[in-house]
């Protein structure tokens, strides 16, 4: 496919003006390009959510662009080649995937993909300027793409928003914290001192930080010496034309459709570690050992498992027997996108058990449906939730406590329709994408447009 782009003369703007002039070229204008950077992960129109490196992050990324679309302007999600995958690929209208290979063919877990973003870096400017491609700023995704984004915008001197999504001076507390039995291998295996000194870099650099909940921006102001005024606080969105609540009658058919039983329990993630998946089917299983009958769905991972996955995988199954509990839970796999909405409004119960989450966009998904959702107390979301109103806070690595919360909410049906309404509402009025974007573009420096 052809992506070079024709560009006609720009007429004079306003300085605070951000929405594109009605009669600019669509396609060509700098006015109204956006330049968006995800470089690991299989970041695709249809991504496999639940692959390695691909989850809430590739989901935030790419109904941002289109919401962006819908507001007028055109959007490139830059991505990094590999694996056979086709250089440009069409997601909506006025949002193109434009993949640039570096590192080889091979899939490079995220922690280490800073050591190919050099040649990342000098492939995607070679190609920005062969196709007199111009934007009107580049927004990045997480400490790898920051570094590419922050050098990319020197090069093209245009403004850089960056978006952590997580952090690792916080990721780093965390493991120490709870498995200090590991600490000498967490340097090989996450590569924090390169991962925090880059992040520190990025964040002094760019010209504006996106925080996704207030923790975060409390954490980037306080670990790594940054002005308060230079983070904003936009937290992620979700689809409000796809999830939203049904009623009762359609919610008893879903059910009969998916096969889901009474006080059915939905978690949905990738097989990693601190998603806590063992911590909740240990929870599941003090809960059904209390005489409790209910179960279990997990969407989790694929049927391709790197050795760490399948590590993980294994070590669930351990609990499932330990708990004799085989026949009360379901492993599902990857939901296609067009049944992930009903599937939350199938369960009667949404968990987030992560060990730590920036934030946690499933569980904002599950209770735009309208499904009662328990998020871990070890994460962004909870700042940002009234506990006990919005959503039950609960935590995980207390696993009587998670469970008694998990019946509490099956138990007694007052609470799971209080849950059902208040986090349906707080979802509309905080986390739609139209919301999101604006606040993205006033974020964006008026002088640079």
């Amino acid at each position: 496919m052809n992506i070079s782009l024709k560009y006609k003369s720009n007429k004079k703007r306003k300085k605070d003006q951000i929405i594109p002039d009605s009669d600019a070229d669509a396609e060509g204008s700098h006015f109204n390009s956006i330049a968006m950077i995800s470089t690991h992960g299989y970041v695709s129109a249809e991504p496999p959510l639940g692959a390695p490196d691909t989850g809430g992050q590739v989901v935030y990324v790419l109904e941002l662009s289109k919401v962006l679309a819908r507001l007028g302007y055109t959007v490139d999600i830059y991505t990094r080649l590999f694996e056979d995958q086709v250089i440009n690929e069409k997601v909506a209208e006025g949002v193109n995937i434009i993949r640039i290979p570096c590192g080889g063919n091979n899939f490079i877990p995220k922690e280490y993909m800073i050591d190919s973003m050099d040649e990342w870096i000098e492939n995607a400017f070679s190609f920005i300027k062969s196709n007199q491609k111009k934007y009107l700023f580049i927004n990045s995704h997480y400490w790898d793409a920051g570094y590419a984004g922050q050098e990319l915008s020197k090069r093209l001197s245009i403004s850089h928003i960056h978006t952590p999504h997580s952090l690792g001076s916080w990721k780093k507390k965390k493991m120490e914290r709870d498995y200090p039995e590991s600490m000498d291998s967490f340097e090989e295996q996450y590569n924090f001192s390169v991962r925090i000194g880059t992040e520190t870099n990025i964040f002094n650099s760019a010209d504006n930080i996106v925080a996704t909940t207030p923790i975060q921006k409390d954490i980037i102001a306080a670990d790594y010496n940054l002005p308060r005024k230079k983070i904003e606080m936009i937290p992620p969105g979700y689809d409000d034309n796809k999830f939203y609540p049904m009623a009762e009658a359609s919610k008893t058919m879903l059910k009969e459709k998916f096969n889901f039983k009474d006080n059915c329990i939905l978690a949905l993630s990738r097989l990693a570690h601190n998603k806590g998946l063992d911590l909740l089917v240990e929870s599941f299983g003090l809960l059904v050992t209390n005489h409790f009958d209910a179960q279990l769905i997990l969407a989790i991972g694929h049927d391709d498992r790197s050795e760490v996955e399948e590590e993980i995988f294994q070590n669930i199954l351990k609990i499932v027997e330990i708990y004799n509990i085989k026949d009360k839970i379901h492993f599902i796999g990857f939901i296609p996108d067009e049944e992930l909405a009903d599937i939350y409004r199938a369960s009667d119960l949404f968990v987030l058990s992560s060990r730590y989450e920036p934030f946690g966009m499933t569980a904002v998904e599950a209770m735009a449906c309208g499904t009662p959702t328990l998020v871990t107390k070890h994460g962004g979301l909870c700042e940002v939730l009234e506990d006990g109103k919005h959503a039950i806070v609960t935590d995980p690595f207390k696993p009587e406590a998670m469970a008694s919360d998990m019946a509490a909410v099956l138990k007694h049906q007052g609470i799971g329709l209080h849950l059902s309404e208040e986090g349906s509402r707080i979802a509309r009025e905080q986390f739609s994408w139209a919301e999101i974007a604006s606040r993205l573009l006033a974020n964006v420096k008026s002088e640079n447009l």
